[in-house]
C-alpha cells in the first residue's frame, strides 16, 4: 500500500481511505475502512472512463455479477455506487500478493503450491458458473494469494453465459495471454469451458514463470492461443496430461471443474519446483505463409476495457540463478479523441458549413420546408459497418463518420477506414484490418485522415488518399494526444511528448515547439492550434494554462480554473465553460453545475466571464453560437454563447442522446440516440418537429456505443452500433416511434 496522494479523495462512499493498494487502466483501488472499522477495497473508477456509458455499463455489470458469486475463493462485494459521477465499488479486503506478484517476487511455485492454487481455483470457478456467469479474464493479477488459499477478483467483464443481451457486445476484451481461442475469434460464444483454457493458462504461467503462448507482440500471442501448440517447456511432469487437456483448442475436449479438481486432488503434494526457463529457450514460432494457412495479418487484440493491463515481470530473485524475462504489456484500444480530465473534446474535422464551429446565430424555421439537397441519387439507406476478416476480428469502440462534401468515410469492425457511397451506403472500398479503437480523424482535400497502431507503443497518422484509400503519408506521433485538424495544417504531438509538431496536407513538417514539464494536450479552437496544460500531476486536478501554438513558439495567453471544459471558439475567441465548484464530488447521481462561460480574448489574455441564468449539468456542445447541454435523461437546453441567457429547454424522453449537429437551413438541430431513434427539435424555440423509430435490429453492439450524427449536404447521416444509416430532412410528425 502506498500513501494517498493530493488528488485523493479522503473518503468515498462513507469509507475512510487508508492508502493506495493499486492503480490500472479502469482505476485506482483503496484501502478503505468502515465506521464499524471493517477494511475494504474500493475501486475508483478514472474520471474519464466514468464519462463514457460503455464503461458505465460495464462497471454495473462487474457489481451485478460478482454479487451474484458467493464462494471462499472470491471477494465479495460489500458496497456499490455505479451511478456516482465516478463509480465505485467496495470488495471485503484479502490481504495478500497477487499471483504476478508472487511469482516476480519469489519464482514459480512449489507442486504443493500448485496444487493448492489448483484446488482453489476449481472451485472458484465451480461458483462462478453454477450462477451463469463466464469469467472471461482469469489472469495472475485477478488472483489473490492468501494464507487460506487463492482469491478470484475482477469481474470487469464477466458475463452472463445464458444472456445474449450481454454477451453479444461485439467488442474482443479479455488479457490475450490468458484468454481461449473461441474468446479471440467469436467473442459472443464463449462458455464455462473458455475459464478452463485460461485456468490451463494460468498453471503454466504459476509453475514457469511465462505463459504457455507469450510472444513478441499481442498479436502474435493472439495468434498462437489460435493456432499453435501450447509451449509447456518446464512444467512439472505430474501436471502436464492435466494442463495440456485445458489448453484443448476443442471447447468441448477440456475437462469439466468436478474432474479437475479430482485430478489436482491427486496430484503429490511433494516440494518440487519447476526448472526454470531461460530466456535463450523461449521459443518463437513463425507464421505460417503457405496456402491455407492462417492468415498474414489479423490485428492486436485489446485488453478488457474494465480490468488492468498485465505489466509484470515473472521470474525468481537474482540470487537464486533464475533469470526473469519481462511480460509483454499490452495497451488496449481504448484511447479516444476526446479530451481527457481537462474536459476538453477534440471535435471531428468535418468540412462542411454546418460543423460545429464559430459564430453566428443559428437557422430559423421558415412557413415552408424547402426542398432538400441531397447526394445525386440519394435514397433511404443502411450499411453495416463490419467486414468479415480471417483472424481475430476486432471492433471500434468510438465508431463513428466524417464527411466533406459528397464524401462520408467511417471506421469499423474489421476494418480502419472506409468510403461509403453517401447516397447508397454502399461500401466504395475499405482498408486497413486493425481498428485503434477511434474513429477517423477528418477529411480534407482530398485526403482522410485516420491512424495506426502497429504495436503497443507506437502510434501513427495516416493519410489515406480518399478517392482510393491508398496511403499517402504516415508520421509516428503520440498516443495520449489527439491529432486536431487546424486551419492550415495538422496538429500532434511528437512520439515521446516533448514537442508539438504541426504538418501541412502533404506530411511535411511546419514546425514543432517545446512541450511544457507539465501535463499538456492538443487543441484547436477557432481553427488555431492550442496547448492545455496543466501542473497537476492528473488533469483536472489544477487551473488550466491555455498556450497559442504559433510558428513553432508556445505562448501562455489565459490561466482558467480548475476543471474548465473547453467549447470551441466565437468570433475567433477560445470559450470556456467555468465550473460552479471544482471539488471532487462521488455522491450517486451527481453532475457538476457550470455557471459561466469564459471568453478569452488571444491577443491580450483577458477572461470575459458571462454568467449562466442558473447553473446546468450535462454534456455541452457549442454550435453555431448556441452551447447545447444534453443530459443522459434526454433533456437539452441551449443557451445563448454571447449572453448566456438560456434560449429554451426540452425534456425529451429520448435518452442517450448523441452530440448535436444543427442545419441553419430547416432550422432545426438534430440529434441520434445509440438504438437509431433520430430526433430533430426546432432551433429557435426547442419544440420537437418530428422523430424516427428506433431501428429494428441496431445489433449487438448499440447499447454500449456513443451514437453519432452528422450531416452529408441536407442528408442525416447517423451511427448506432456498427450500423450507419442515412435519413432525409423532410420527416413527419406522425413517424414518432
Amino acid at each position: 500500500m502506498t500513501p494517498l496522494s493530493a488528488g485523493d479523495p479522503e473518503s468515498i462512499g462513507g469509507y475512510t481511505l487508508l492508502g493506495r493498494l493499486g492503480a490500472g487502466g479502469m482505476g485506482v483501488v483503496y484501502l478503505g475502512v468502515s465506521a464499524s472499522g471493517r477494511q475494504v477495497a474500493v475501486k475508483l473508477v478514472h474520471g474519464s472512463y466514468a464519462q463514457q456509458e460503455e464503461f458505465r455499463t460495464r462497471f454495473r455489470q462487474e457489481i451485478a455479477a460478482a454479487r451474484r458469486v458467493s464462494g471462499a475463493f472470491t471477494a465479495p462485494v460489500v458496497d456499490a455506487d455505479p451511478d456516482a459521477e465516478r463509480p465505485w465499488m467496495a470488495t471485503l479486503y484479502v490481504p495478500g500478493l497477487t499471483l504476478s506478484e508472487v511469482v516476480e517476487k519469489n519464482g514459480p511455485l512449489s507442486q504443493r503450491e500448485l496444487r493448492t492454487l489448483g484446488l482453489g481455483l476449481a472451485e472458484a470457478l465451480r461458483d462462478i458458473h453454477r450462477v451463469g456467469l463466464v469469467h472471461r479474464d482469469l489472469k495472475p493479477s485477478n488472483v489473490l494469494m492468501t494464507e487460506d488459499g487463492p482469491r478470484v477478483i475482477d469481474f470487469g467483464i464477466s458475463r452472463a453465459s445464458d444472456n445474449q443481451s450481454l454477451t453479444m457486445t461485439g467488442n474482443v476484451i479479455g488479457t490475450p495471454p490468458f484468454m481461449s481461442p473461441e474468446q479471440l475469434a467469436s467473442p459472443r460464444d464463449v462458455t464455462p469451458a473458455s475459464d478452463v483454457f485460461s485456468l490451463g493458462s494460468l498453471l503454466v504461467f504459476a509453475a514457469v514463470g511465462t505463459g504457455p503462448f507469450d510472444a513478441d507482440t499481442p498479436y502474435m500471442t493472439g495468434y498462437q492461443v489460435m493456432y499453435e501448440s501450447p509451449d509447456l517447456d518446464g512444467v512439472p511432469e505430474a501436471l502436464l496430461g492435466l494442463v495440456g487437456s485445458c489448453l484443448d483448442k476443442d471447447p468441448a475436449a477440456r475437462p469439466e471443474l468436478a474432474d479437475l479438481h479430482r485430478s489436482f486432488q491427486a496430484l503429490p503434494e511433494s516440494d518440487v519446483t519447476a526448472a526454470p526457463r531461460a530466456v535463450g529457450a523461449v521459443k518463437r514460432r513463425p507464421r505460417p505463409t503457405s496456402a491455407g494457412a492462417a492468415p498474414t495479418s489479423p490485428g492486436a487484440v485489446p485488453t478488457s476495457a474494465g480490468g488492468t493491463a498485465d505489466a509484470t515481470a515473472a521470474g525468481t530473485p537474482a540470487g537464486a540463478g533464475r533469470r526473469r524475462r519481462a511480460r509483454m504489456l499490452l495497451a488496449g484500444l481504448g484511447t479516444v479523441l476526446a479530451v481527457t480530465g481537462l474536459g476538453v473534446g477534440a471535435a471531428v474535422f468535418v468540412a462542411n458549413g454546418d460543423a460545429n464551429s464559430a459564430s453566428g446565430a443559428t437557422g430559423t424555421a421558415t412557413g415552408t420546408t424547402p426542398a432538400a439537397s441531397l447526394p445525386a441519387g440519394w435514397r433511404e439507406w443502411r450499411t453495416a459497418l463490419r467486414t468479415d476478416v480471417k483472424g481475430i476480428p476486432l471492433d471500434y469502440q468510438d465508431l463513428g463518420c466524417v464527411a466533406q462534401g459528397d464524401a462520408l468515410f467511417c471506421g469499423g469492425t474489421g476494418f480502419t477506414a472506409a468510403r461509403v457511397d453517401a447516397a447508397t451506403g454502399r461500401i466504395l472500398w475499405h482498408t486497413g484490418t486493425r481498428p485503434q479503437g477511434v474513429r477517423p480523424i477528418g477529411v480534407r482535400d482530398g485526403l482522410v485522415y485516420t491512424y495506426e497502431d502497429p504495436d503497443d507503443t507506437v502510434r501513427r497518422l495516416v493519410a489515406l488518399d480518399a478517392g482510393t484509400g491508398k496511403t499517402r503519408w504516415q508520421r509516428d506521433i503520440n498516443k495520449a494526444a489527439p491529432v486536431i485538424p487546424f486551419d492550415g495544417g495538422l496538429l500532434a504531438m511528437s512520439p515521446d511528448r516533448s514537442s508539438f509538431v504541426a504538418y501541412d496536407d502533404s506530411g511535411k513538417e511546419l514546425w514543432q515547439a517545446a512541450a511544457l514539464d507539465e501535463y499538456c494536450t492538443t487543441s484547436v479552437l477557432g481553427g488555431a492550434p492550442y496547448a492545455l496544460c496543466s501542473a497537476g500531476t492528473e488533469a483536472g486536478q489544477a487551473p488550466v494554462a491555455l498556450m497559442r501554438l504559433t510558428s513553432g513558439s508556445l505562448t501562455e495567453t489565459a490561466t482558467l480554473p480548475k476543471k474548465a471544459e473547453a467549447l470551441g471558439a466565437v468570433d475567433g475567441q477560445p470559450l470556456f465553460l467555468a465550473p460552479q465548484t471544482a471539488k471532487d464530488v462521488y455522491e450517486s447521481g451527481y453532475e457538476r453545475p457550470y455557471n459561466a462561460l469564459l471568453r478569452v480574448d488571444p491577443k491580450t489574455g483577458k477572461i470575459e466571464r458571462t454568467p449562466l441564468t442558473r447553473p446546468l449539468t450535462g454534456t455541452a456542445t457549442l454550435v453555431n453560437g448556441v452551447v447545447y447541454f444534453v443530459r443522459s435523461n434526454g433533456s437539452v437546453t441551449a443557451v445563448s454563447a454571447a449572453s448566456g441567457k438560456q434560449l429554451w429547454q426540452k425534456a425529451t424522453d429520448v435518452e442517450s442522446l448523441s452530440a448535436p449537429v444543427v442545419s441553419a437551413k430547416y432550422g432545426r438541430v438534430y440529434f441520434s440516440n445509440r438504438f437509431g431513434r433520430l430526433l430533430a427539435l426546432d432551433t429557435r424555440t426547442g419544440a420537437e418537429i418530428w422523430r424516427t423509430p428506433a431501428l429494428d435490429d441496431p445489433g449487438d453492439k448499440a447499447q454500449d456505443s456513443t451514437p453519432r450524427v452528422l450531416l452529408v449536404k441536407d442528408a442525416i447521416v447517423a451511427t448506432a452500433g456498427d450500423t450507419a444509416f442515412s435519413r432525409s430532412p423532410d420527416q413527419s410528425p406522425d413517424q414518432s416511434g
